[in-house]
């Protein structure tokens, strides 16, 4: 993995984790409806400029079902459900929750795909679940008032893992052509929301709204555009390894700019779900230098 690669991974890893920061500025303001529509209608403009620029164009014949059920479990149930706890839960235990993704696409295969549930792959279930009960039983805000927000977060993780199966099942598309469509859907899908869930203040603070640009450009759009490369660099198994990187930097994120505790229990339940989801996706050192090493000629 050259130099290049690693800043693009660390990038996108410290992007993807301040993700849960802004969330955490913007929703007193906006409420979850408003925040998430903005963030997937500002990434869907980004990546229709980037669309022209590159000379790709959308096809909706033929497509238009693919996107609006990879946009509702990929993108928009998940963002609303985050955006719900984050109004509870602090930005560190977002971003430890949402590294349960992996953990939840595995027992997903295991229940409804007849995917085979070997001893590595239980044992790293058991670790995601002690990890998260750990999180949860000795965090301050994660009291018994925070059980719904709690159900939302680890649900919006869940909805990744369906994510995953279903564009694993589903007919192939190009990455770029998946995010593009997949973001008006999640546009379709949220818009109906904002008339039924006011704004909750007449006139948000600058700050709401700067958080809402940078989760919809930056968070997305430009996260976006450094996952493809790093795919297209590197393959999909060293990618991965930005899971394991995202809740490092949202617990520094939420430690630095919002104050948040960092704990001995958000240290040990970070490691342990984050080991845990190792053993279940089988990432390994030895997997990421195999993937990377130069090939002789």
């Amino acid at each position: 993995m050259n130099s290049g690669s690693i800043i693009r991974l660390f990038s996108l890893a410290a992007i993807w984790g301040a993700s849960f920061l802004f969330m955490r500025i913007a929703v007193p303001e906006l409420g979850p409806a408003w925040l998430m529509f903005g963030r997937v209608l500002l990434a869907a403009l980004f990546l229709a400029l980037v669309a022209v620029a590159f000379k790709r164009s959308l096809p909706i014949r033929g497509y238009a079902g693919h996107f609006m059920i990879l946009s509702f479990f990929n993108t928009a149930l998940p963002f609303l459900l985050f955006a719900y706890a984050a109004q509870t839960l602090t930005a560190s235990l977002l971003a430890v929750l949402n590294a349960t993704a992996p953990l939840w696409g595995a027992l997903i295969g295991w229940l409804f795909f007849r995917q085979s549930m070997s001893l590595k792959i239980a044992g790293g279930l058991l670790l995601g679940i002690c990890g998260v009960a750990i999180l949860v039983g000795f965090d301050a805000t994660a009291s018994g008032n925070a059980l719904p927000a709690i159900a939302a977060a680890a649900g919006a993780a869940c909805c990744y893992g369906i994510a995953t199966w279903y564009t694993r099942l589903a007919k192939p598309v190009p990455a770029f052509t998946n995010a593009h469509g997949n973001m008006w859907g999640a546009c379709l899908w949220l818009l109906p929301l904002l008339w039924f869930i006011p704004l909750p203040v007449a006139e948000p603070a600058s700050q709401s709204l700067y958080a809402v640009l940078a989760l919809g450009i930056v968070c997305t759009g430009v996260a976006y555009m450094l996952y493809f490369r790093l795919v297209q660099d590197l393959g999909a198994t060293p990618t991965l390894t930005v899971t394991f990187l995202i809740p490092v930097f949202g617990v520094l994120w939420g430690h630095l700019f919002l104050d948040e505790t960092v704990g001995w229990h958000t240290l040990a339940g970070a490691a342990i779900v984050i080991t845990g989801t190792m053993l279940v996706t089988g990432f390994s050192l030895n997997s990421l230098r195999a993937a990377t090493a130069p090939v002789k000629e």
